[in-house]
């Protein structure tokens, strides 16, 4: 196939995206990098929080056999010392862990995960291991933009744990690898039929008529293909979000979409004579406006549009982090992790810019700021509704964009769902069983159960007191001694059995970022 050429709306949407270079292939995993899978590893002495919205409980000692979880035994109570009865026997040639004390959480999913794809030469690895340092193991690509061979390859890798990265999930952007646009059902059919040839787990759409979307989302059942859909101004009077999961939609990524199936006094967001779209700071300026003219929370067309998603089976990927910096610049750009964990060609693509997208950064006031602090208000209050009524809500992160780095932009999404009004429990819900069930992979991956794959993360500090302890960088405390600390950071990743050391991961990428540094 020819390079690949986007349709006329994912080309003006993000056209970026068909520029950037990507950087190099993550290199074959070194014999320090990770142990395991062991013939039988226990982990012992932990509290689990299993990620079903069960409340936590321990000391339990978990026991993985290869790559799979095949038992959880409860080993006491806490504050007393363990009981020496019952618990899992280990040979010689078993691998033990001593980690009382420790939480361990199911493995987190993000649902909206670009290896690379927006600033050039982003190195495979250091995405994957911010990714894996941040106890991230399996990973949705929605859009596969580096290349259908380029994303292919690291996906065949990391299933057999070839190199040092999570799972991935490969969704192709609608129209990936064509030669030329798709304007007609056949066309849609044919390009599906193609898509899962090459290994797509799903599609990635951003806008189409009604009738090449019905088409495609028809042959993405027939297929047994998932779908995504960021809904592109440029479509979306056509296709809103109640229509595309009517056609067969399952997960819709960001919000753009949602406000407009809301409307009841206008079918056309009140853009200003002056707006352009490919002006991006019209864009973004005027999206966080688009909240406030959707119906009030509670009306009656509030609750039918969200009675009915529920109905369709319908998952938010919400992705609340990647556009926080409309609401607080300052705050993103001063973030503590850019020093040593973000790449220059990352920092300079963030910069102001009028050919980057989500670069928008051109004369940003304290009114739009102010705007987009309305627009969170009410986009959680519909995500909270929608989950208090039995709605999927999954977690994402869009890294890679405007001032989030991966990894660091995850934990902060499970800050911002809490901020919404979930409970931390949900939170932890939505990032690890929700993202598995939207994928179908429930049976697999997104609990720590007996018979699922062991994918586990391992902290030292409660997470549900406080999730900023799983941050790369740790949390920042007043110590006992009163000298300032920093504590926390996942400690152990475990994906399909293996065993990362996530400080060791996160100092990888501290030396990749200073060798790039060094190197301009």
């Amino acid at each position: 196939m020819k390079k690949l050429i986007f349709t006329l709306a994912l080309t003006l949407c993000l056209s970026p995206l068909a520029d950037a270079k990507p950087g190099a292939n993550a290199p074959d995993k070194a014999k320090n990098e990770g142990q395991g899978p062991f013939p039988k590893l226990i982990l012992r002495g932990l509290t689990l929080i299993n990620g079903e919205g069960a409340p936590p409980r321990g000391p339990v000692d978990i026991v993985i056999e290869g790559n799979r979880i095949s038992e959880i035994v409860s080993v006491g109570n806490p504050g007393v010392p363990v009981l020496d009865t019952g618990r899992p026997e280990a040979s010689a040639d078993d691998k033990e862990l001593d980690l009382s004390g420790h939480y361990a959480l199911p493995g987190f999913i993000d649902m909206h995960g670009h290896v690379g794809g927006s600033a050039d030469d982003i190195p495979a690895e250091y995405v994957f291991k911010l990714w894996l340092a941040h106890g991230i193991t399996t990973v949705r690509e929605p859009g596969s933009f580096n290349g259908v061979d380029w994303v292919m390859d690291h996906v065949k890798r990391s299933q057999k744990n070839q190199i040092v990265a999570p799972r991935i999930v490969p969704y192709f952007g609608f129209g990936l690898g064509s030669e030329a646009s798709i304007h007609t059902e056949q066309q849609a059919r044919a390009w599906i039929d193609w898509a899962a040839k090459q290994g797509a787990k799903g599609v990635k759409f951003f806008g189409a008529s009604p009738d090449v979307m019905k088409a495609a989302l028809e042959q993405t059942h027939k297929r047994g293909l998932g779908s995504a859909m960021h809904h592109a101004q440029l479509n979306v009077m056509g296709t809103n979000a109640l229509d595309s999961a009517r056609l067969g939609l399952t997960t819709m990524e960001h919000w753009y979409g949602l406000p407009e199936a809301l409307f009841e006094d206008k079918v056309l967001q009140d853009y200003p004579s002056h707006y352009n779209y490919n002006d991006e700071q019209h864009r973004f300026a005027e999206a966080g406006r688009l909240w406030q003219q959707a119906a009030k929370p509670g009306t009656e067309k509030w609750n039918k549009v969200r009675d009915e998603l529920i109905a369709l089976n319908f998952t938010l990927d919400p992705t609340l982090t990647i556009y926080e910096a409309s609401r607080d610049l300052m705050r993103e750009q001063q973030a503590i992790w850019h020093q040593d964990y973000t790449l220059p060609t990352l920092w300079d693509f963030f910069q102001p810019n009028r050919y980057a997208h989500g670069s928008y950064w051109f004369d940003w006031t304290t009114a739009d700021e102010i705007a987009w602090k309305d627009n969170y208000r009410l986009w959680m209050q519909f995500l909270n509704d929608y989950k208090n009524h039995g709605g999927r809500v999954t977690t994402g992160s869009d890294s890679g964009y405007i001032y989030k780095i991966y990894g660091f932009g995850y934990i902060r999404e499970l800050e911002l769902l809490q901020e919404a009004g979930f409970h931390p429990l949900e939170v932890i819900q939505a990032a690890t069983l929700n993202g598995a069930q939207a994928l179908g992979m429930d049976t697999q991956i997104g609990s720590v159960s007996v018979g699922k794959l062991a994918d586990i993360v391992i902290v030292e500090e409660n997470p549900l007191a406080n999730f900023k302890v799983l941050y790369g960088t740790g949390h920042f405390k007043l110590g006992e001694d009163n000298k300032p600390t920093r504590v926390g950071g996942v400690k152990y990743t475990i994906k399909d059995g293996i065993v990362y050391d996530a400080k060791a991961l996160l100092k990888d990428v501290r030396e990749i970022v200073s060798e790039a540094k060094t190197s301009r």
